[in-house]
């Protein structure tokens, strides 16, 4: 047999010769010019801030830095003086200051003002007064015979409170609007009784009013030195008692006494 035909294999031999299995596809590398970047993770929008509120918390430190402690955030104290319009002094007829409020308010209903004339009031204090040897406290009027009325001062609004029944005059006016004069902030504040901002809940101002002013001349009423006369030169109003200088065998002596042992001459 010839070379040729010793080496002549068929194809179904040749077939079988080629090794049996699945050949993996190969995978084509990528173009590193090809490859697009790679996208950034999203961030998320930092959330708004809160508007503080009223109660918040803030941590304040001393002068020397020793110590920390937290205190509430106050709301600030709002002044009447910041209300719509300006304030203004009415006179009235003395003893009749609520009858003369009422009047104005049902002037102001009435003539459908209340856009223009915003608050009528009585100025009051708490007044600490000495009745039966017992400290009281009550209500009083600041300034008997006046109101303070808020408005928007014009012409037609002046001559609708001058006109009201119990009202004499603005004080401060020479017959015309444009000589009342508006009060200031501090006078309004004042005559309102704004409460302090860094202690708004201290209750408004109180006023002692016993009766007795240092110098005046006292007589003693009872106890050793009953009928006794002196001048009173301390006042304690807490203990609500008075010292008073009384001439004892020529010799001024001060003496402590109680406001119900004294009587005014």
């Amino acid at each position: 047999m010839s070379i040729n035909e010793e080496t002549e294999i068929s194809v179904q031999e040749a077939a079988d010769l080629l090794p049996t299995g699945t050949v993996d596809p190969v995978v084509a590398e990528a173009d590193p010019t090809s490859v697009e970047p790679a996208s950034e993770p999203a961030v998320e929008p930092a959330p708004e801030a809160e508007p503080p509120i009223a109660d918040e918390v803030h941590v304040v430190v001393d002068e020397d830095g020793l110590f920390e402690k937290e205190v509430e955030a106050r709301t600030p104290v709002e002044s009447p003086y910041d209300r719509p319009g300006k304030w203004f002094v009415v006179h009235t007829q003395s003893g009749y200051e609520k009858k003369v409020s009422q009047n104005l308010e049902s002037r102001i209903k009435s003539m459908e003002l209340e856009d223009r004339i915003h608050e009528v009031v009585i100025p009051m204090e708490d007044v600490v007064e000495f009745r039966n040897g017992r400290k009281v406290t009550v209500s009083k009027k600041m300034f008997p015979g006046y109101l303070l009325v808020r408005c928007h001062m014009d012409d037609f609004i002046w001559a609708a409170v001058r006109d009201t029944p119990g009202i004499v005059n603005f004080v401060g006016s020479g017959g015309k609007s444009g000589k009342s004069l508006p009060l200031g902030r501090r006078e309004v504040e004042n005559l309102l009784q704004v409460p302090d901002e860094d202690s708004p809940e201290t209750p408004r101002k109180t006023r002692a009013r016993f009766g007795y002013e240092k110098g005046e001349t006292v007589r003693v009423k009872e106890g050793p030195f009953a009928d006794f006369s002196g001048e009173i030169i301390e006042i304690n109003e807490d203990q609500l008692k008075v010292k008073v200088l009384v001439n004892i065998f020529g010799r001024e002596t001060p003496v402590e006494l109680e406001f119900s042992q004294v009587a005014q001459l």
